[in-house]
């Protein structure tokens, strides 16, 4: 008996020993130069009670690394800074190495580097037009690297325009917060954000005087590849310049202008009042239980893209949190650009008018009653279990920059926690 109890203390001993000298190890890539990244320096973040540095160290002359993990339970994030900017890898608990790339900087533009979509959803009420932008910017430069200049990103506002939000994302990354910053020129701002390799989405939201009609003139700073515009059904559209073409959707009205250039004059107008239906990412208001009858009441917010829907086949126990969580969390920048540039609907038809302007014969366009087949169960699971990791990271962000209080925090938390156990049970059975 008493050697049983000695050697179960030598192992919660050893197992203690093991934990205080737990590390994660990498290696940095700079795939710019296709070499290993000396001298990078490398932050451990610990996502706990907020986002704390817990350890940095230098990359050496062969781009690895070896950090002291103070606490394998809990989930961390290692950022790498290369050349001024940072690069993220999450870094979940049991995780002992995470790989990290990065690329070098240029300061000016290059070849490679697009304006792929100008998303615009629209809503309103008897006095104010709330329009929700989402830009998609996509780096394909070769060698990839990345942009980081005085300007990264350009784009115009119509005048009276007063912004409510800003926020940007890489791709792979996490929404952040970030207010765009007007220019001497009227009317046009920028985003201070680099546009790494790969996707880079944008997202401002403003409102505007309405009185029930309104005139629009989208401009652009770059040549866009497809311009979409979005209201409820409710309201009407119609073009005053430009070739917009209409998209079938049950609920939404979708209008697409494709290969529009900078002075292009492209315009339409607008009437009538409504709220949109359609939550990205599953869901809609009215299963979400949200007033729509109008935009200013209260704690329903209405605006395009309201954020993350219920679980697939599960109650929602997000419910009573719903708008405060996820819409002031900016799940609409990933779910809209998911939602508007891979839907299938619309897809045939910018390829038909993509061909027209090069004089190929146009894409057969599918019957209007078809629709695409659902994803598979699992896909489903898989991607909402995805969503809600990164909807805990940045609660996380959100409560380290002090933007919630620490009640909000805690229930919001609370029920994160919940669902992706749920989550998690389910995906195992």
């Amino acid at each position: 008996m008493a050697g049983r109890i000695l050697r179960v203390v030598l192992a919660v001993l050893a197992l203690g020993a093991w934990a205080s000298a737990a590390s994660l190890t990498g290696t940095v890539t700079n795939k710019t130069t296709g070499k290993p990244s000396a001298g990078d320096s490398v932050a451990l973040l610990k996502l706990g009670q907020g986002m704390e540095e817990s350890a940095s160290v230098k990359t050496d002359g062969r781009g690895r690394f070896s950090i002291a993990l103070d606490d394998p339970s809990s989930p961390h994030l290692v950022r790498v800074t290369h050349q001024g900017v940072a690069y993220f890898k999450p870094a979940p608990p049991g995780t002992t190495s995470a790989d990290v790339d990065v690329y070098d900087v240029v300061g000016h533009s290059i070849e490679g580097v697009s304006l792929t979509a100008d998303v615009m959803s629209l809503q309103a009420d008897s006095s104010t037009l709330q329009v929700t932008r989402l830009f998609v910017v996509t780096n394909s430069s070769a060698p990839p690297r990345t942009v980081m200049g005085d300007r990264p990103f350009e784009f115009y506002l119509p005048e009276g325009a007063q912004i409510d939000s800003g926020m940007a994302e890489s791709s792979g990354g996490m929404p952040l917060t970030k207010d765009p910053v007007p220019t001497s020129e009227k009317g046009r701002y920028f985003f201070g954000f680099p546009l790494r390799p790969g996707e880079t989405r944008f997202q401002v939201s403003y409102h505007l005087p309405y009185s029930g009609q309104a005139a629009l003139q989208p401009r652009t700073v770059s040549p866009l590849e497809h311009l979409v515009v979005m209201l409820p059904k409710s309201m009407q559209f119609r073009p005053t310049a430009g070739s917009f073409q209409s998209m079938p959707d049950k609920d939404a009205d979708v209008h697409v202008v494709t290969g529009m250039q900078p002075g292009q004059q492209i315009a339409f107008e607008i009437s009538g009042t409504g709220a949109t239906s359609r939550v990205p990412g599953g869901g809609d208001q009215a299963a979400a239980g949200s007033d729509s009858s109008g935009m200013a009441g209260g704690s329903a917010d209405n605006r395009p893209g309201g954020g993350l829907g219920p679980p697939t086949e599960t109650p929602d126990p997000l419910y009573q949190y719903r708008w405060q969580i996820l819409i002031g969390l900016g799940l609409v920048l990933t779910f809209g650009a998911f939602y508007i540039l891979n839907r299938r609907p619309i897809a045939p038809a910018l390829a038909k008018s993509a061909g027209s302007a090069r004089g190929a014969a146009p894409v057969a366009e599918p019957e209007p009653e078809l629709e695409a087949e659902p994803p598979a169960p699992r896909d489903r699971k898989a991607r909402l279990l995805e969503a809600l990791k990164e909807e805990l990271f940045q609660l996380e962000m959100e409560r380290h920059e002090g933007r919630i209080s620490q009640a909000e925090y805690e229930k919001a938390k609370s029920a994160l926690d919940q669902t992706i156990a749920r989550a998690l049970a389910r995906r195992k059975n």
